[in-house]
């Protein structure tokens, strides 16, 4: 991680709902792809940039003809230390933390055969490199005629430029379990990149992202992929959006929605990039620590018994 710094009071966010039914042709032209929109975000300040959930899927235009469903996974993971290459070079060109989506990844690299796991990219400008699993596997992702995942066992916190920030990828900000074991963090920023086919899934992850919210009295910004890949029979659909979401408080305008992208299944574009400008981490870094109206700070619930009648 990078040295310690004075504590930062705002920061601007970049959260890219990528289209995954953009054709892009090879890794360098995906990666040119990820650099525009990066110099975009760079020209309004932004620090931090998110893609989403299995944004490799982009990769799948140009996967090898003949390639079934099931071999997808392994094939990604396959090009994935590539696509790591090309995304901490960006980090550092544009002076940003990446999160450069989530992309199967090799478990044991020098065996492929040994499975993969769901991951997040996360790369600083000073090159740092950190590897976030997912954590709770959807049914899908568990199916062993298909993608047959791995979760993972372990949770980063990532100290950078003052700040405090940490990723849960989709599925992961709905389990409650995990935010009992981010209370106690003094998370400033948590990153959620997720993939959802429907309106309802998107309502799950988003709802459940602004819960945390408010549970953790920080920061969380959540963006999914939109469109449909090409080549491939997975995910015939994806609805979603970008939202960065902050506690329900007075000083924050009561709601708890500080910007959003509107959700959909494809704009025909390249997906809706929310750029969310001097996000004040610093007051809800204050109000986590004692201003807040009602918060009882990083809560436990194990004291409580639990008792069963009838």
């Amino acid at each position: 991680m990078t040295a310690a710094a004075s504590l930062t009071e705002h920061v601007t966010l970049a959260l890219w709902a990528t289209n995954l039914g953009r054709k892009v042709t090879d890794m360098a032209d995906w990666a040119a792809h990820v650099d525009a929109q990066m110099a975009t975000a760079a020209a309004k300040g932004a620090k931090i940039f998110v893609l989403p959930e299995y944004a490799s899927e982009q990769w799948l235009a140009f996967k090898p003809d003949g390639l079934q469903t099931g071999q997808e996974i392994a094939w990604m993971a396959d090009l994935a230390p590539e696509a790591r290459k090309h995304a901490a070079a960006l980090a550092k060109k544009h002076d940003m933390l990446l999160v450069a989506g989530s992309m199967p990844w090799h478990i044991d690299p020098k065996n492929p055969a040994g499975g993969q796991t769901n991951s997040a990219m996360i790369f600083t400008p000073e090159g740092d490199a950190i590897i976030q699993d997912k954590l709770s596997l959807t049914p899908g992702e568990q199916e062993p005629e298909n993608w047959f995942l791995t979760p993972g066992k372990a949770f980063n916190v990532i100290e950078w430029r003052g700040l405090t920030v940490a990723v849960l990828i989709c599925l992961d900000i709905e389990m409650p379990a995990l935010s009992c074991l981010l209370a106690p963090l003094d998370i400033d920023v948590l990153l959620v990149p997720s993939m959802t086919m429907t309106p309802s899934g998107y309502n799950r992850v988003f709802g459940c992202a602004k819960a945390r919210a408010v549970e953790l009295m920080t920061v969380v910004a959540a963006c999914g992929t939109t469109g449909t890949a090409i080549n491939t029979t997975n995910n015939p659909t994806n609805y979603s959006g970008c939202s960065v979401f902050t506690p329900c408080e007075p000083q924050l305008g009561h709601s708890g929605l500080f910007a959003r992208a509107e959700p959909g299944f494809d704009d025909g574009a390249d997906g809706p990039l929310l750029i969310a400008e001097d996000v004040p981490v610093g007051l809800i870094r204050s109000l986590r620590n004692g201003d807040a109206e009602v918060w009882p700070g990083g809560w436990s619930a194990a004291h409580v018994s639990v008792h069963k009648h009838g």
